[in-house]
């Protein structure tokens, strides 16, 4: 497969790639070899190690590394020496060549180093009971509580404040945001004309109450969080267990915060409880990874925003927690005594099921398991931890503005860059119900949010906040998006999610044929076409149909094929699909009906269609007998030679239940929401875009793509098939290129293009443009980053 030219915008961006494990291979280095000399209050030469920043600034002598220049450093230089006045360490024994080694590499590769770690005494320690903080004034009228605070930190800093965010760039921003779909063509152009006061605030509402939409994307979140997914390790042989139907059903419920992790953390009943359960791995494993240690890992990373991964195998290095409170919070979980392993070697000692905040409250370590989890929800969920509310408003600001108040979000333990913003965030979000939904609201309505994205160089300190960061498209969101533009979304989503408005509702269609006693028997390969006209009032922004044969049909939409059923030695089957091609106005669906068989048998077709129009309104179109029928059939694109002369009105069959065991749960696949990314299990595209396989709490993804991944993403098959199923529908329809390139720009970037795109463009694709140079076109727009990035 060729390698196409717009690759080059996906490798213009950052890679990502780091090896070295700065906790557990450099720090113990530094600290067994440097210490003496350059950490905590000493600073011999000028020269301090405590922090990233002091390595960087040198001695009294000047720099002594570089990031990324290992062999231009004369820290390694001197740790080399076999000069007695320079080597490094003066005294004692010489650093070994192993160690030497991943000294060096762990400088090329950058010198990543955890955030908030110092070998110094640590000056900042979070508080753990909830704090109110004083507003700040007014300044040029900006009254939001985020804006007081932000206008304040903006003066003290010096940062110059980013100008307002256009409307159109404002509904595609929080249409993604808060749904993960892009915004329909028609609702962009109804909120750039609107001129209304507040239409910011009412659309921000709308788009909230969209339940499904938010539930669909944000499960995603939740699903990384804690470590859901459809397949994976554990789910074949029961050493793991699926916790989607609780969660979607919460997401969709809008189920306040503090009830929802108490229902994580002392389920009632085992519809919530795979989360604690954690992962149950074949044969031996470390005993940092067994169920108990994962329960402890688990529930401070995801509640809490702490890492107790360190602290799992002996005292952490990298922040105060120990061994001992890991081990505490595991044994609550423990059905036995809980032995302490220090590096994976017994120690003797046994745990005590222990709380890390003992402020709050205890856990009663003679009480019965069920009994500690309910005390560990109820100090998790205390009034006064605010630790609890504090790290998922952080959570929920990096998810809209591109970083954390904290940064990264599971280093809570590290000085926020406005103690006033994340304090009071976390406050209001208890006064407001802990409401996920009023939390995003309330961030959005700031000016703040509603700021031009800002770009930050190397050179410039990214924790200084500066305003909203571009944030790329998640892979749900970019697969949606493609399914969206290209028509080409599944049918089907994963086991166990329990997606559906319409589930258990029915369906009104009736079964239909030439004769009522159709349903008896008719002849094989007996051929009619039903077809109907039905009015649409406005356009449509989706249309999800199911339909059932007996045996075979071809279906075709204002004179295009839309879908087709060869028949089965099953019987007949359900089948759900994305109804394409309909418009505003009227509208024909022909459907070429045949039966099959060897000997005379039932024949019948079914259909409903449910169909979401930009206008709000639904609109439904069902089999019944205001169908007609004709003997005449049509060609393979549903065209007739002549207009048939015999339409005679459809039948009803007399039996239709004969096909009951066919049509149960038909309806389930009525909704005419489009499949989501998020539904269904992760394939090649999905992780080459950057989802993870969730065996492992993830709880911010990799904000850049690496090489390998924009390769695969430029050249992969999946992608690349997509696109060529999208053209050649586009292609079908006949458009102009001046048309589809409008429709095409509006719908991926929510806006037309300029005249010299345009002209530009349709240069290249031509006024009827082929399958090939849709395509083509697809690609083009789908690598830009003005597609690729939420601005």
């Amino acid at each position: 497969m060729r390698l196409r030219l717009p690759l080059l915008s996906l490798l213009a961006l950052p890679l990502t790639g780091s090896a070295v494990d700065f906790a557990h291979e450099v720090v113990p280095v530094l600290r067994e070899h440097c210490s003496k000399c350059h950490m905590g209050d000493a600073k011999k030469g000028g020269f301090s190690m405590n922090t990233r920043e002091a390595l960087l600034s040198g001695s009294e002598n000047g720099a002594v590394l570089e990031a990324g220049k290992a062999a231009e450093s004369t820290f390694l230089e001197a740790i080399l020496s076999d000069d007695k006045s320079e080597r490094m360490p003066p005294k004692g024994a010489r650093v070994p060549a192993e160690q030497v080694e991943v000294l060096r590499k762990w400088i090329d590769e950058g010198m990543v180093w955890e955030p908030g770690f110092s070998f110094g005494k640590g000056s900042y320690e979070p508080p753990l009971k909830p704090r109110h903080p004083e507003l700040p004034p007014v300044v040029d009228g900006r009254d939001h509580p985020v804006d007081r605070i932000i206008d304040r930190y903006f003066q003290e800093n010096k940062i110059t404040r980013p100008l307002p965010l256009g409307d159109a760039a404002f509904i595609r921003r929080i249409t993604l945001d808060l749904t993960g779909l892009l915004p329909a063509p028609a609702d962009v152009d109804a909120f750039v004309a609107d001129r209304s006061e507040g239409k910011r605030a009412k659309l921000v509402a709308a788009v909230l109450d969209r339940n499904t939409d938010y539930a669909e994307h944000w499960l995603s979140f939740w699903n990384d969080l804690l470590r859901n997914d459809y397949q994976g390790t554990g789910y074949i042989d029961g050493g793991r267990k699926q916790i989607t139907g609780w969660l979607y059903h919460s997401l969709i419920e809008n189920k306040p915060y503090d009830q929802f992790a108490r229902e994580l953390l002392a389920p009632p009943t085992d519809e919530s409880r795979g989360f604690i359960d954690g992962i149950q791995w074949r044969g031996s494993v470390n005993a940092s990874q067994t169920r108990e240690i994962q329960f402890s890992q688990s529930i401070s990373q995801t509640f809490l925003g702490l890492n107790m991964k360190c602290a799992s195998c002996h005292d952490s290095f990298v922040d105060r927690w120990k061994l001992d409170q890991a081990y505490g919070l595991a044994a609550i979980f423990a059905e036995r005594p809980l032995e302490i392993a220090r590096c994976d070697k017994p120690t003797g000692r046994m745990a005590k099921p222990g709380w890390i905040f003992p402020e709050l409250g205890e856990v009663d370590a003679n009480a019965a398991k069920p009994e500690r989890l309910k005390q560990l929800a109820g100090l998790m969920t205390h009034p006064d931890n605010g630790r609890f509310t504090r790290t998922i408003v952080n959570r929920l600001w990096q998810r809209l503005m591109g970083r954390g108040i904290v940064h990264p979000v599971d280093a809570m333990d590290t000085e926020p860059w406005s103690e006033d913003l994340l304090d009071y965030l976390a406050v209001r979000f208890v006064e407001d119900g802990y409401d996920l939904k009023k939390a995003l609201a309330f961030i959005i309505s700031s000016q703040a949010y509603q700021s031009e994205s800002v770009t930050v160089s190397k050179a410039e300190e990214i924790a200084v906040f500066r305003g909203p960061l571009p944030k790329r498209l998640s892979a749900e969101q970019f697969v949606d998006a493609v399914w969206s533009l290209t028509g080409t979304a599944p049918e089907k989503i994963a086991s166990g999610v329990p997606r559906g408005g319409s589930s258990g509702a029915g369906i009104s269609a009736r079964w239909i044929w030439s004769d009522r006693l159709a349903s008896a028997g008719t002849p094989q390969g007996d051929a009619i076409t039903l077809g109907t006209e039905f009015e649409l009032r406005a356009a449509p922004v989706s249309a999800r149909a199911v339909f059932i044969a007996d045996n075979e049909a071809e279906i075709f939409v204002n004179g295009k094929p839309a879908a087709k059923e060869a028949g089965s030695a099953q019987g007949p089957q359900a089948r759900a699909i994305e109804l394409p091609y309909l418009k505003q106005g009227r509208n024909t669906i022909l459907v070429l009906a045949r039966n099959g068989g060897n000997a005379p048998n039932p024949a019948g077709f079914i259909m409903e269609a449910q169909v979401k129009l930009t206008s709000g309104e639904p609109a439904r179109i069902m089999t019944d007998s205001s169908w007609r029928w004709t003997a005449m059939l049509p060609d393979s694109q549903g065209r007739f030679s002549r207009p048939p002369r015999d339409w005679q009105p459809a039948q009803e069959v007399e039996n239709p239940q004969i096909w009951d065991r066919f049509t149960a749960g038909l309806a389930d696949g009525l909704d005419p929401t489009m499949v989501r990314a998020s539904l269904v299990p992760s394939d090649l595209l999905m992780r080459a875009l950057g989802r993870p396989n969730r065996e492992q709490i993830v709880s911010m993804r990799p904000d850049n793509i690496t090489t390998l991944e924009a390769i695969d993403l430029a050249n992969g098959e999946q992608l690349s098939g997509l696109l060529k199923k999208g053209a050649l529908k586009l292609a079908e329809s006949g458009e102009g290129s001046e048309v589809l390139v409008d429709a095409l720009f509006m719908q991926a970037l929510g806006r037309r293009p300029s005249l010299r795109e345009k002209t530009g463009l349709v240069g290249v694709i031509g006024a009827k443009p082929s399958a090939q140079a849709i395509e083509d076109l697809l690609w083009m727009i789908l690598l830009l980053p003005e597609f690729q990035f939420v601005r």
